[in-house]
């Protein structure tokens, strides 16, 4: 038989949200594989020809259902918003599915056009020891630079609670937003004076979180059956709207040229989350490359960090967050974590 990389995608994003526990996407995602036909793959046009591989690193899939919870979420479809969570049945989920295909094309092909920008804020829980790190490595406070921020909802980090059971906590546990992680291995430095000076970020296409329909379009790639990372999204907009966040519209090379020099008296920190997969290699390298031409700059009054939380090159798991610091360069893997944030193994 011949290699079919869309449905290897799709049997692939079935398999991945069961292991995420979302075993609504589970099933409609193998009701998708048993009944794949050129309708539902001509969505799917822009990434033909990729691999299998390449399928996955595009979020073909993962765009897909999120054009479908949008269409739940904003009413568009009331037939998907009927068989959407609560509702259960997966197979008549499909069967809606299939319907909009036919009545909402051109929405759908709109939504999947548009890069991922899922947000999840709970990943805040996974940068934050990534943040102690520097803080008490360098001594100094931080200004910190976020690349691909989406709605800048992880701008926020340091206004949250957060609580790694045995492992201790961190923040004020009287904030409205309090984040949970499973931790294995020794406790982060949580007594690393901490402070944030500064804090910019960007995205090419950013979402201005008080628009409710740019709102909605972000909480469509949460997934529907997971309710609580709906509410974690629902509070961290809501702080974003009140602590007027903002998101700069500039392309991340750009944006690392003319921001992430060193700087006396500060640590310059560049951080992301979930979003190199989603750039070119030959868009990788040029960030890499003006990030080394930074740090060559760096010295211990004006160091620069370069924090990220991201898939190994070429594969979709595991998830790491790695750490480069300059003076020196020195790059190491902090962690292994949860893509959403749930678990965070340190030192692993």
């Amino acid at each position: 038989m011949a290699d079919d990389p869309l449905l290897r995608a799709v049997q692939a994003q079935a398999a991945i949200c069961a292991s995420f526990g979302s075993r609504f996407y589970a099933g409609l995602m193998q009701e998708m594989a048993a009944d794949l036909d050129d309708e539902t793959r001509a969505l799917f046009a822009p990434w033909e020809g990729l691999t299998f591989e390449g399928l996955l690193e595009a979020a073909a899939t993962l765009r897909f259902l999120g054009a479908l919870h949008d269409l739940a979420l904003t009413g568009a479809d009331p037939f998907v918003a009927a068989t959407f969570p609560p509702a259960t049945d997966t197979a008549a989920a499909w069967q809606a599915v299939r319907a909009a295909i036919m009545t909402h094309r051109g929405r759908i092909e709109a939504f999947m056009a548009h890069e991922p920008q899922t947000n999840e804020v709970r990943r805040s829980a996974c940068l934050l020891p990534g943040f102690l790190t520097i803080a008490a490595e360098t001594g100094l406070p931080l200004s910190c630079v976020e690349l691909g921020a989406s709605a800048g909802l992880n701008q926020l980090w340091h206004a949250f609670g957060y609580d790694y059971g045995a492992a201790g906590r961190w923040g004020d546990a009287s904030e409205p937003l309090q984040l949970t992680a499973d931790w294995t291995g020794p406790p982060p430095p949580l007594d690393a004076p901490l402070k944030v000076v500064a804090s910019r970020a960007c995205d090419r296409k950013p979402i201005a979180i008080a628009d409710p329909a740019e709102r909605a379009r972000l909480c469509a790639y949460l997934w529907p059956d997971q309710t609580e990372r709906i509410e974690r999204f629902n509070a961290a907009a809501d702080m974003a709207i009140a602590a007027g966040t903002v998101v700069e519209e500039a392309d991340a090379l750009d944006f690392v040229r003319a921001h992430a020099a060193p700087k006396p008296g500060v640590a310059t920190v560049v951080f992301h989350s979930i979003f190199w997969q989603y750039l070119p290699a030959e868009l990788q390298a040029a960030i890499t490359d003006a990030l080394a031409t930074h740090g060559a700059r760096a010295t211990a009054e004006a160091p620069l960090a370069w924090l990220r939380m991201e898939a190994e090159p070429g594969k979709p798991m595991p998830i790491e967050l790695r750490l480069t610091l300059w003076p020196g360069g020195q790059d190491r893997r902090l962690a292994i974590v949860h893509a959403h944030g749930a678990t965070v193994d340190w030192g692993a």
